[in-house]
């Protein structure tokens, strides 16, 4: 049971206390009101609207097409079951990329009409300026590195990092650091590189699909729980399996409406 389990409302000074006590810091995404409301009276401590709304929702090949407005409807939606988790929300690809003056206008946007507690962006060094200029503005920033899925095609595909080393992604987590971040996520890393990157920095590191030694680990709430199976990568560890739950109800329900067992007198006016 986590110490800060009672608390009313997660807020960002929680997360650098837990990572100086040494609790490991509990992250799932979620994209709808009902998805929300379970993870937040379960306990997790932060939830993010990820982009990845893109592939588990509305069945895209990647993350990349993924919209501002689609963004803020599902934020929306969450903010709505959400009275205690620590809310974040990803700014899509495209909505901070054209200039700083663009993605403050975008982040401002997104807190104003949402109401969540921050905003994570992708990029290290190169980002840091910016995540600066909006911390400054007093808007929260979470920092992303390692495996970019906004950058995909950069990269060459969705490739573990750190492989032929970790110092520039390290010197990319102490510029975010620097700049304001309030925490990091670490993505598609090898664990190594990860655990020293979280004993080089102060704030957080959650890292997904990078190794046991972060501050905190976010996995895709699809994932976990056996609801998408397009792709499940190798780091998941699936602790349920919802979708055969559902697709033998569904088929229960065919059975019974085809047999004109449903409905029966209990559930008729």
């Amino acid at each position: 049971m986590s110490k800060f389990k009672e608390l009313n409302k997660i807020n960002i000074n929680t997360f650098s206390k837990m990572k100086s006590e040494g609790e490991k810091i509990v992250c799932l995404t979620a994209y709808d009101y009902t998805s929300a409301m379970i993870l937040d009276k379960s306990g997790v401590e932060l939830i993010l609207v990820g982009d990845s709304l893109g592939m588990v929702v509305n069945g895209l090949d990647s993350t990349i097409p993924v919209t501002l407005d689609e963004v803020i409807y599902h934020c929306k939606s969450v903010k709505r079951a959400s009275n205690r988790a620590y809310l974040v929300a990803d700014m899509p690809f495209g909505s901070y990329h054209v200039s700083d003056e663009q993605a403050m206008e975008n982040c401002i946007r997104v807190i104003k009409e949402t109401g969540f507690d921050a905003v994570k962006i992708e990029g290290g060094k190169s980002k840091a300026p910016l995540v600066r200029r909006l911390t400054e503005a007093g808007i929260v920033v979470m920092g992303h590195i390692g495996l970019m899925p906004q950058m995909v095609n950069i990269m060459g595909g969705y490739k573990i990092q750190g492989r032929s080393g970790h110092e520039d992604m390290l010197e990319d987590a102490k510029a975010l650091e620097e700049a304001g971040a309030f925490a990091i996520v670490v993505e598609g890393v090898v664990a190594e590189a990860t655990t020293k990157i979280s004993e080089s920095i102060t704030v957080p590191v959650i890292g997904i699909g990078a190794g046991a030694g972060c501050d905190g680990q976010i996995l895709v709430f699809h994932d976990v729980f056996g609801l998408f199976d397009d792709f499940v990568p190798k780091f998941v560890k699936q602790y349920a399996d919802v979708k055969t739950v559902i697709s033998d109800a569904c088929e229960s329900y065919i059975d019974d409406v085809k047999a004109s067992r449903f409905p029966a007198k209990q559930h008729t006016f």
